[in-house]
């Protein structure tokens, strides 16, 4: 296997029949050793945490593809914490799409003139640049379309089915005495130009609580295989 990107958390490789490998690693994003998953560096490394990063993400990409939502999941390795995919190319250097259903972190040091803390949010969804340097800056659908990130059509798109995609997630951990505060995804396009979800869907990229108690996103698999 060639190895093509070396990420943060995870490292990606070629395979020979054309797609990719996503190998989950132990290492968190986050500062001093404080786990952070809007941190743009690694704070820390737990044991065991790419298995139980690939574990969930097999879960909720299985649950997608029963309920017929496009993403570039081919199958998965928990032993090995490894993802098979298709390749998909990235909307300009990256977007990350974030979807709020409780006005916390961000959101709130934004907007806290008006906001009240953990009050309710209809699904609000907001898309961010990846840019580690600008502090991953938030962008509008005019100003994606004309930086050429995307056109109005997949800005659209994305909006629709990460509302769709939250929707199922927020409804499977309900079923399991959970409450998802707020969760970040990521598209690309498939080469035939289809816009899909891609990355992962772990407890690293959402806020999760219990019964007002946040659920370290390590132990989230305890919540939801039992």
């Amino acid at each position: 296997m060639k190895l093509v990107y070396k990420g943060k958390t995870k490292d990606i490789y070629e395979l020979k029949n054309g797609n990719y490998m996503m190998k989950f690693k132990d290492d968190m994003t986050g500062e001093d050793g404080v786990f952070d998953p809007g941190a743009n560096t690694v704070g820390l490394t737990v044991e065991g945490v790419g298995r139980e990063g690939i574990r969930v993400t097999k879960f909720f990409f299985d649950i997608l593809r029963d309920r017929g939502i496009k993403t570039h999941y081919v199958d998965s390795n928990l032993e090995d914490a490894t993802m098979e995919v298709y390749p998909a190319t990235a909307f300009g250097k990256g977007i990350e799409v974030i979807c709020r259903y409780k006005a916390v972190g961000s959101f709130m040091r934004r907007y806290g003139l008006y906001a009240v803390e953990g009050q309710d949010l209809d699904s609000y969804v907001e898309i961010t640049l990846k840019d580690d340097d600008r502090n991953d800056p938030l962008i509008t659908k005019d100003a994606l379309r004309m930086l050429d990130i995307t056109t109005d059509a997949e800005y659209d798109e994305i909006v629709g089915m990460t509302k769709e995609i939250c929707g199922i997630i927020k409804e499977v951990l309900a079923e399991n005495g959970l409450t998802l505060y707020d969760i970040k995804l990521e598209f690309g396009r498939l080469a035939n130009g289809e816009v899909v979800l891609i990355d992962e869907i772990s407890g690293g990229n959402m806020r999760v609580y219990k019964d007002d108690q946040y659920v370290d996103p390590f132990e989230l698999s305890k919540y939801i295989f039992k």
